[in-house]
Parts: C-alpha cells; sequence; structure tokens
C-alpha cells in the first residue's frame, strides 16, 4: 500500500498523532505501510505540520542452537546465508567448531562464520567475540588453500579482545585444578575473565605496539603466581608472544574496523544481516547448566552487549534443535542413553566433536531444556536436524517433565542439585523405519515421523519451519514453504 500524504484534521488529531508517534517503534507494521519518502501533513486550525517518515527494514535474523551446542547450526547458517548480505558472529572464540559440506567434503571452521563459503558475502566477527590470532591467521590460510577470497570480506571488531598463548596454559591448569568442565583448553574463559577483571587486551590494542607491550606486562606480572607454580618460564613466554605478535599484527591489521558503526550502516541500508550463535543456549552463562557452560551469552541478548545492536532492530530469532540430545564435556545431562541406544545414535549422527574430536553424549529429546530456550530466546521458528538419525528405533522417548523428590518440573531448574539428581518423566511413541534422508516433502516421511515433529512442536510452543536431513544445503524439507526469513 502506498500513502505519500495523509492530512489530519483537529477532531482527530490527538489519536492519529498518537499512531505516528507509536509507528516508528512498533515492530514493523510502519514498514508495510509507509513507503521509505512519506509526508504526512497535520493541519490544526490555521496551523500545518509536516511529519516526515523514512522507513527502516529490519531484515535481521539470529540463528542460535537450543540445546548444548552440535545442533547443526553450521549447515543452517550454510544454508540461509546464500540470502544474507553480512553473515555475523557475536559471541565464542574458536573453542566452536560448524562442519559443512564443501565442493562434496567436509569442511570445518571454528572461527570464520560460514557464509564465507559464498561469494560477495561478508563476515563480521563483532566484540562479543575473543580472537586467537594466531588460530584466525591459520583459517584463512586454509581458505586460501581452496581459493576462497578474503579481502574486504571478512572483519573485526577493534573493540574485540585478544587470546595470548598464556590464556590457553591458564586454561590448561584451571581445567586441572578446579571443577572439571571439559573445556577445549583453547583459552577462552580466561580471555573472557581477562576481559571482566579489566586486564584485557583488545585487538585495537594489540595492533598499537607501545600499548600493546605495556599491557603485556602488566598481565605477565599479575599471572605470574600462577604461571610460575606450573614452572613455566615467563621470560621464554614473553618473547614467544613478542616474535608473534610482530608477525600477526600486520596480518591482523587489514581486518580491523569498527564492526558496530558497520552494522548499524548496514541496517539503515536494509542489509539482510544473519546473525549466528558458537554455541547452544544451554552452554550460556547466566541461563545454561552453570557452572558447565561457556564464558560468553550465545543466547539472544548476547547480540545486544557483543555487537552492539539495539533489541528493536531483532526481527526473526530461528533455534536449531537436534532430534535427540548430545552433550560434550561435563554437566548434567538428564535424558542421558548410556546404552546401546545412545551408541546407535552416536554412530549414526557421527557425534564426534568437530573441534576436539571428542564423542558427544547422547539421549533423548529433552522437551525441558528446549522449551527453556525458546522462552530466554523468544524463538518463533525452529529447525530440525538429524531427524534421518531416528530412523530404525522400534520406540522413541521424549522427556517432557523432571522429577526430584516427588516435585514435577515442567520449566528448566536451576538448582545445580536438581539438575544434576532429576530422573526424566518420558512419553513414549512409536519409532520409524526406512531410509528419510533425501525426502523433500513432509508428507512424505513416514507417519510415525510426522507424528514425531509435530509433539515435539506441542511441548516446544514453537513450529518446526524447517527440517534436516544430511550435512548438504540441499537436503532439507521445507515444512512451512517459501518462508522470507528476513521479512
Amino acid at each position: 500500500m502506498r500513502v505519500s500524504c495523509v492530512q489530519i484534521t483537529s477532531g482527530s488529531f490527538v489519536i492519529l498523532q498518537f499512531l505516528f508517534d507509536l509507528l516508528p517503534s512498533s515492530s514493523g507494521l510502519g514498514h508495510r505501510i509507509f513507503n521509505p519518502a512519506t509526508r504526512v501533513q497535520i493541519s490544526l486550525g490555521a496551523f500545518n505540520f509536516n511529519y516526515y517518515w523514512r522507513a527502516k527494514f529490519m531484515s535481521v535474523l539470529v540463528v542460535l542452537g537450543t540445546q548444548w551446542g552440535d545442533e547443526g547450526k553450521g549447515k543452517v547458517v550454510h544454508y540461509l546465508a546464500e540470502q544474507a548480505d553480512l553473515i555475523v558472529r557475536y559471541q565464542g572464540g574458536n573453542n566452536a567448531g560448524h562442519t559443512l559440506i564443501y565442493q562434496g567434503e567436509p569442511f570445518v571452521l571454528h572461527l570464520i562464520p560460514s557464509g564465507i563459503l559464498f561469494p560477495e558475502k561478508t563476515c563480521v566477527i563483532t566484540n562479543g567475540v575473543v580472537i586467537d590470532p594466531k588460530a584466525f591467521k591459520e583459517e584463512i590460510d586454509i581458505l586460501h588453500s581452496k581459493r576462497i577470497p578474503t579481502d574486504k570480506r571478512i572483519f573485526i571488531s577493534e573493540q574485540a579482545h585478544v587470546i595470548l598463548p598464556y590464556h590457553r596454559i591458564i586454561d590448561g591448569i584451571f581445567e586441572s585444578y578446579n571443577i572439571k568442565i571439559g573445556t577445549t583448553k583453547k583459552g577462552i574463559g580466561p580471555a573472557y575473565a581477562d576481559k571482566v577483571n579489566r586486564l584485557g587486551i583488545r585487538v585495537i590494542d594489540y595492533l598499537e605496539d607501545s600499548v600493546f607491550k605495556e599491557l603485556l606486562e602488566k598481565n605477565l606480572n599479575a599471572k605470574a603466581p600462577i604461571l610460575n607454580s606450573q614452572n613455566v618460564n615467563i621470560a621464554k613466554l614473553r618473547q614467544e608472544i613478542i616474535t608473534e605478535h610482530n608477525e600477526l599484527a600486520p596480518f591482523l591489521k587489514r581486518f580491523v574496523l569498527d564492526t558496530r558503526l558497520l552494522l548499524e550502516k548496514s541496517i539503515n541500508n536494509n542489509k539482510k544481516i544473519l546473525f549466528e550463535s558458537a554455541q547452544g543456549s544451554l552452554l550460556d552463562l547466566d541461563f545454561g547448566t552453570y557452572p558447565f557452560v561457556t564464558s560468553s551469552n550465545p543466547t539472544v541478548g548476547g547480540i545486544c552487549c557483543g555487537a552492539g545492536i539495539e533489541p528493536k532492530k531483532i526481527k526473526n530469532i530461528l533455534g536449531v534443535v537436534k532430534a535427540y540430545t548430545t552433550r560434550v564435556g561435563e554437566g548434567p545431562f538428564t535424558t542421558e542413553l548410556s546404552n546401546k541406544v545412545g551408541d546407535i545414535l552416536r554412530y549414526k549422527g557421527q557425534e564426534y566433536g568437530a573441534t576436539t574430536g571428542r564423542p558427544r553424549r547422547c539421549g533423548w529429546f529433552d522437551a525441558v531444556i528446549v522449551r527453556h530456550s525458546s522462552k530466554v530466546n523468544g524463538i518463533n521458528h525452529l529447525i530440525l536436524t538429524k531427524l534421518d538419525c531416528m530412523a530404525g528405533l522400534d520406540k522413541i522417548n521424549i522427556c517432557v517433565a523432571y522429577k526430584y523428590k516427588g516435585n514435577i518440573y515442567k520449566d528448566f531448574p536451576a538448582s545445580r542439585t536438581i539438575q544434576k539428581s532429576a530422573v526424566p518423566i518420558y512419553e513414549e511413541m512409536d519409532g520409524f523405519t526406512g531410509k528419510i534422508k533425501g525426502i523433500t516433502k513432509f508428507n512424505d516421511l513416514p507417519i510415525n515421523a510426522q507424528k514425531y515433529v509435530k509433539r515435539l512442536e506441542q511441548l516446544v510452543g514453537v513450529k518446526i519451519d524447517l527440517i534436516s536431513l544430511g550435512r548438504k544445503r540441499d537436503e532439507v524439507i521445507e515444512v512451512t514453504e517459501n518462508i522470507n526469513w528476513f521479512n
């Protein structure tokens, strides 16, 4: 609908003035009504007022995990990136691992968004991410070896914090001394800790030689007690870091800019922006299974502080959920299967960590945690992955609630004791057989597979719009056809 000019008389002035005040901050209503150059004329007696409206189409889509990670976010981002202009990582570090199929071969990215595989797409790593300069260069080198161009296509926030060798050393020390979390020992947690303790070195600091050396000495002095406790040669470590810095700082410089401004300009120019989380929501520092969590916020709120985006700019939030549940590392896992069924799921799903190679723990679908993630993130779309791995099971269980000391918990409990000791309340369904990989229509799935998908929707409270049946981009079922993800 095209509206070029609206005249409002004094009789309806109060009502319609309120409407126009409301529209700019509403959830898209004004965008669909007014074109980008609308003039509204208000007449009140002898006075005329001109109100100019310039619409901004909020084409921001978020893809995040709803479990403990490894849900298949990389494949989903790869599937949607073709429609996007910018693909953005807003938290985590190179502790993440997204496995894709590129030119028929498995391809793993740890830090750079998977959108880099598409020509003319821009990839952004924002201030909420911690950057290991050495790991970043290695990933760039891998891309170049596959003849994937990166020049003016990847940008790093100057305000992102840097991971240095002492972070990796300290990560290993903490993992052996404190509560065993099961980290990747990539230095992620210690780097975020430095950020909070105001000892962190940002990318912009890393590029300024004198600033970097001053901050390096400050950090080595602060960390000397713990490093000395493990007989680390600090003088040798200092020289290693300086030598590495002299090589990596010039390399890093061409990728660095103010990503907040880049994203702001892109939004104002109606660019389609896809944000991807690095870990699942149950690893969120605040809303996950603390302390068995990551060191940042992969939930949707992490975008606002991790990229500098206003909350009202975020339109669609897409949750990726596996048809069963997996977890890497330590921590509570109510539906874990330490039996033959768990082994079958691990084998069929190739459940081994993309970053560490560790075997993933496998279990039945847990509707309690996915419902929790959906509420915390405000998810309005779900994509279901690895449904094909469930084929061949005679019976399938779904956890609908937890039970602890006679109490029933349908909402995810914060108590460590309940998370650790609760037993699952299962709802049993008939399984399905046959090869479903390659099916492209929902109604062509076995009837019990359809029933399973519909039951998951009911329990979680969010519609499943897409089903992934493999690692390749085209191995999908559009349950809801022709969705405009960026509208």
